[in-house]
């Protein structure tokens, strides 16, 4: 295939088709990036341009600006049977046969469940049970470990705090909001002194804001996206960073799923 087939002006359904795409506050290279797609992804188009497209994207309602050269348009029968078909990759790391070349996919990426799946028109090759592993959430979370922190983003090459706990928790099975404030809203309350493996800790700026979340381990270990995908120690206060000696995070409550 040399030739992608662009969204036309009367399209709305597409997917992403590349490792990540970042998706930008505005219409621009230079605006800030608000979150990523990744490969699978499907998507509403919101308002079309070039090469600009404002997108929705379909799981969380995630709204911003894309390049229109890194998603490939869905009829309305193609959009549907993708979105009972897509199963999500278990594997750190996935390379998928293409015909425009191979591309390396993330953890979390919108895969399908055979070795060899389409996407609209597009046929993809994958790795021979790429999505029979089963891991639990801690072990999966282990995985992303020392992933940078980009703000954002939201794959093992980079990712943020709330798009970490979002790519974890899809795998099994919950569809938590993009960002750490909206997350903090689901689910039930637990007090420091009964929190359990798997449990979300949130925590707080100075002005209360809720600005940062992570899972929880045994032993109140925490494993959170600061500078990188790191493991620490939640005390009552916050995150104890061993390194600083010192708390990096203020505990503002913890939740259960």
């Amino acid at each position: 295939m040399n030739n992608l087939k662009l969204i036309s002006p009367s399209q709305t359904k597409a997917f992403c088709f590349v490792s990540t795409a970042p998706l930008r506050k505005e219409a621009s290279d230079a605006a800030e990036m608000v979150s990523q797609l990744l490969f699978g992804e499907p998507i509403e188009v919101m308002e079309h341009g070039q090469p600009w497209i404002k997108i929705r994207t379909i799981l969380d309602g995630y709204e911003g600006y894309m390049d229109i050269k890194q998603v490939l348009p869905l009829t309305d029968k193609e959009f549907r049977r993708w979105m009972d078909s897509y199963r999500y990759q278990t594997k750190a790391l996935l390379q998928l046969a293409t015909p425009f070349g191979s591309i390396f996919t993330s953890k979390g990426s919108f895969i399908g469940e055979d070795v060899s799946f389409q996407v609209g028109d597009v046929t993809f090759e994958q790795e021979k049970n790429a999505t029979k592993v089963k891991n639990s959430i801690w072990e999966d979370a282990m995985e992303y470990r020392n992933a940078p922190y980009l703000w954002g983003g939201k794959s093992i090459w980079g990712i943020d705090c709330s798009g970490f706990v979002q790519a974890i928790f899809r795998i099994h099975g919950y569809n938590l909001p993009r960002d750490a404030y909206e997350q903090g809203e689901i689910g039930t309350d637990v007090s420091f002194e009964d929190c359990q493996e798997n449990d979300l800790a949130y925590f707080s700026n100075a002005a209360g804001k809720i600005i940062h979340v992570g899972i929880l381990g045994k032993d109140r270990q925490i494993i959170h996206a600061s500078g990188r995908i790191r493991i620490d120690e939640l005390k009552e206060q916050g995150i104890w960073n061993e390194e600083y000696e010192k708390f990096s995070h203020s505990l503002t409550h913890i939740k259960r799923l």
